[in-house]
């Protein structure tokens, strides 16, 4: 078996993770915060990372003009956007999530668009307004009981979607750090900032449950470090375009880790607009990847 093949199978398998990352996460707040359970995830994600690039000697040198950067990228792209993803589990399905998420390359583009005056072909655009009509129908399915608290849920979400983008605009600045340095960089920063106030609200180690110790161990080891890991296989492997293909197809695996788990369920208009965003997120992404190439040839 190729090394193609081995980065294609392992994000199969990372997606179908991440998937049940959502309903772990879910189960994790029954005991937890989100700010606490973030905090666990991002120490554990830190240190086994961090003995990864010891055992590995990949080591880096820190630039003072990069910090404020730095700090941006973790205010953004895990502490906003985690807070803003975890607590939207409060007031939505988790699949209605990740199907908000599926817009993010839509938002990209058109942030690219008005900031950078980066110009989107034909096939970007239809893919963007397809973005727009999947997700009028997931939301338009729960108008009758959208202000009963639903409106709150979709409002985390775009905030999720509107966090993730800054952060990857911001991260794209930083191009002197290799992939995993960063990510350490950053669930490290995480830990820190959220330290005072997770650890104030930290249930006492003494009282969790042999339940809460699972769904500690899977966000920071499996979805947190060995899913960073893969992903990072995965963009030197087969490139960035591919990998970010895969998780535009997250929204799958969590509905059927939602449905199977929490017994959470969509209606048929929810499903098609879903299959819609899903699916135009697919072709943005594709055509982005083909431009991005072009313009880095030139």
């Amino acid at each position: 078996m190729n090394s193609k093949i081995k980065a294609h199978i392992l994000m199969i398998l990372l997606v179908m993770t991440w998937g049940f990352d959502y309903v772990v996460a879910k189960f994790g707040m029954y005991d937890m915060t989100p700010t606490s359970l973030m905090f666990v995830r991002f120490l554990l994600g830190a240190i086994i990372i961090g003995v990864i690039k010891l055992v590995t000697k990949n080591y880096f040198f820190l630039h003072k003009k990069d910090i404020p950067v730095l700090i941006a990228c973790v205010l953004f792209g895990e502490i906003l956007y985690y807070e803003c993803e975890y607590n939207a589990m409060t007031y939505l399905p988790v699949a209605l999530i990740t199907i908000v998420l599926s817009f993010v390359p839509a938002i990209s583009v058109i942030i690219e668009r008005i900031v950078f005056k980066r110009k989107a072909n034909s096939r970007i655009i239809i893919g963007i307004v397809f973005c727009i009509l999947g997700i009028v129908f997931v939301i338009g399915s729960d108008f009758s009981i959208i202000f009963q608290g639903r409106i709150i849920g979709y409002l985390l979400a775009f905030g999720a979607v509107l966090s993730w983008n800054f952060y990857n605009f911001l991260t794209a600045s930083l191009e002197e750090y290799d992939p995993v340095s960063l990510a350490f960089l950053q669930l490290l920063g995480s830990t820190i900032i959220l330290s005072p106030v997770a650890l104030h609200n930290m249930l006492p180690i003494s009282q969790w449950t042999p339940g809460l110790w699972l769904v500690v161990l899977y966000m920071g080891v499996i979805s947190s470090a060995i899913g960073y890991v893969i992903v990072v296989n995965a963009l030197k492997v087969i490139g960035p375009t591919p990998s970010a293909v895969y998780s535009n197809f997250l929204p799958v695996s969590t509905a059927i880790c939602g449905a199977f788990f929490l017994h959470e369920s969509l209606t048929a208009m929810q499903i098609i607009g879903g299959i819609v965003v899903v699916a135009a997120g697919y072709v943005v992404i594709k055509e982005k990847g083909k431009l991005d190439e072009q313009r880095e040839g030139l």
